[in-house]
């Protein structure tokens, strides 16, 4: 099974760090949010990627491109140039790298690779999302209801007290930051089937709008509910959050760790 991982956008709100680099190689613990989340598929035994680049997208090319030798004890002679690697820990990954286009949307961009999917059920995230969604039973719940889409719905960490407000303004109960503050929402993590690419115009659709729309519509589109812990990576706050969370050695989406 292949996983599209959606690599290309600005990320404009975490400007201190995109105006570098593509947002998902901002990276958490020393390596990029693009790692950590390739880093959770395998886990579930998914380890053919395809991701879709724009903005940067060399940045993660080279990444890639240089990964094996950065991971690798080496020695190298300096006389002449050549080298021996002793020791890689690198993943067995299979990555294809696609440059899908600097102002492509989201929809556009999942079209643009659809002949890599080799008409297979397939996966698709975001480059800026974390969680410890459990992928293998989201997976079962797909083949499950037999529909062409499931997204995974999540609820958003609290940011602000919620006030239940009375008829005169009074204050009838007050509850900060709860976790269910605006409900379920979409936190990625798609499991989608080949047709759904054509619910997808061109390069100006946005995944978000008409096609998962027109899915529900139709009667094509489950929700996986996932209460566990799901992050963006957003802002300079949500990074800040997440290299808290590794530091701190409970990083929930870790699980290879405790394999």
């Amino acid at each position: 099974m292949k996983v599209v991982i959606l690599a290309g956008g600005l990320g404009s709100r975490i400007a201190e760090e995109s105006d570098h680099k593509p947002k998902p190689m901002v990276e958490i613990g020393g390596r990029p949010l693009l790692w950590h989340i390739m880093k959770m598929y395998s886990r579930h035994g998914i380890s053919d990627f395809i991701i879709c680049l724009g903005y940067k997208g060399y940045v993660i090319k080279e990444f890639f491109f240089n990964y094996y030798r950065h991971t690798a004890d080496m020695e190298i002679n300096l006389a002449t140039g050549n080298y021996q690697i002793l020791n890689s820990q690198s993943e067995n990954w299979t990555v294809k790298l696609i440059d899908t286009g600097a102002n492509t949307m989201t929809g556009g961009r999942l079209k643009r690779v659809a002949r890599y999917l080799d008409g297979d059920t397939f996966c698709m995230t975001y480059g800026d999302g974390l969680s410890d969604i459990d992928i293998g039973k989201e997976l079962g719940f797909h083949r499950r209801h037999g529909k062409q889409a499931t997204i995974a719905a999540v609820q958003p960490p609290g940011r602000f007290g919620v006030l239940n407000l009375g008829r005169h303004g009074e204050v009838n109960s007050f509850e900060e930051k709860p976790d269910n503050e605006i409900g379920w929402i979409n936190g990625g993590f798609f499991v989608l089937e080949p047709a759904v690419i054509d619910y997808i115009d061109g390069d100006s659709t946005s995944w978000e709008l008409a096609p998962l729309k027109n899915l529900a519509r139709d009667g094509q589109l489950a929700a996986f509910q996932h209460s566990g812990f799901w992050q963006p990576c957003d802002t300079l706050r949500d990074k800040r959050q997440l290299e808290s969370l590794w530091d701190s050695g409970r990083a929930p989406w870790t699980s290879w760790i405790r394999q």
